[in-house]
């Protein structure tokens, strides 16, 4: 006899919890789904449908991963942001609603200048740009990323979102000196999500963040703030008078980076909170007035 929808969701539901993923149900819909071709709202309402052999088979193999803890979104190979689907990679981040915050923030800024030039610091998958670019039909920009893999799947979900002809992507390292020649600058718009986590915190971490998400977007040095220290200097020369930096932080970071922006002689410093209430976006203006459209 043909097992049912309803005992498959059920057993691989068990078998999460046992596993320590707290949302083992809704996890184990998404993953059936996706095997399936159903929505929640099917899956719901028909726990007798029988599943083949193959579908079984096929659904026990998603829920085997994520056992392991590996990512929803890493096992279907996309994940939602700021309304958008973006392709991971695992030379990517996974991206979060958390740094939709830098978006909303950014945009804020932008509002009323022309045709903003913008710079993804540490693109990944280029989330923060293209969620920008396609908020801003007028705008265009450049990512880069050390990663080889990050800047392939940035491009690839460029060209899939209709956006590769305003968005560029290249291979750089901001340790050295390459990532700051020929990017096209000064830039009214700089964004960056660059690793935050302190060097010792990384070993406890989550199982879905500290063994999936790449180590090099994710380490942040001793303190969690050598990328800022690296990056807070240079922001002068990457943008044009009046041009904006909008940065993730981590949690209690954002007076730390505050200083070093405003050591940096950036002006203008705001802290934006994420709907969790955490302190999440920093951004600041280098001074003088910035183009505006008419």
């Amino acid at each position: 006899m043909a097992d049912t929808l309803g005992d498959v969701l059920a057993a691989a539901a068990a078998r999460l919890r046992r596993a320590g993923v707290e949302t083992a149900r809704l996890d184990v819909r998404l993953l059936a789904g996706h095997v399936l071709g159903l929505d929640a709202a099917a899956m719901l309402t028909h726990p007798e449908r029988p599943l083949s052999a193959a579908e079984a088979a096929a659904v026990e193999a998603l829920v085997a991963r994520r056992e392991r803890r590996e990512p929803v979104a890493r096992i279907l190979g996309s994940r939602e942001f700021y309304g958008l689907p973006f392709v991971l990679a695992a030379e990517t981040l996974e991206p979060r609603p958390d740094s939709e915050t830098v978006v909303e923030a950014a945009l804020e800024a932008l509002a009323g200048i022309a045709a903003p030039r913008v710079l993804d610091l540490g693109t990944g998958t280029g989330c923060l740009l293209l969620a920008v670019l396609a908020s801003r039909p007028d705008a265009r920009g450049v990512g880069i990323d050390a990663a080889a893999g990050a800047v392939a799947a940035a491009a690839a979900n460029a060209a899939a979102l209709g956006l590769a002809e305003r968005a560029a992507f290249r291979q750089g390292d901001w340790n050295g000196a390459d990532w700051t020649r020929d990017l096209g600058g000064p830039f009214d718009l700089v964004l960056s999500n660059p690793p935050y986590i302190p060097a010792a915190e990384l070993a406890v971490l989550q199982p879905e963040v500290r063994d999936f998400d790449p180590r090099l977007a994710l380490d942040g040095g001793a303190d969690g703030l050598a990328p800022y220290r690296r990056l807070a200097p240079a922001l002068p020369g990457l943008l044009v008078p009046g041009g904006i930096a909008a940065f993730e932080v981590g949690a209690g970071q954002a007076a730390a980076v505050s200083a070093l922006f405003s050591g940096a002689e950036l002006t203008d410093v705001r802290i934006f909170s994420d709907l969790g209430g955490v302190e999440r976006c920093v951004r600041a203006r280098r001074a003088g007035k910035p183009e505006v459209s008419s």
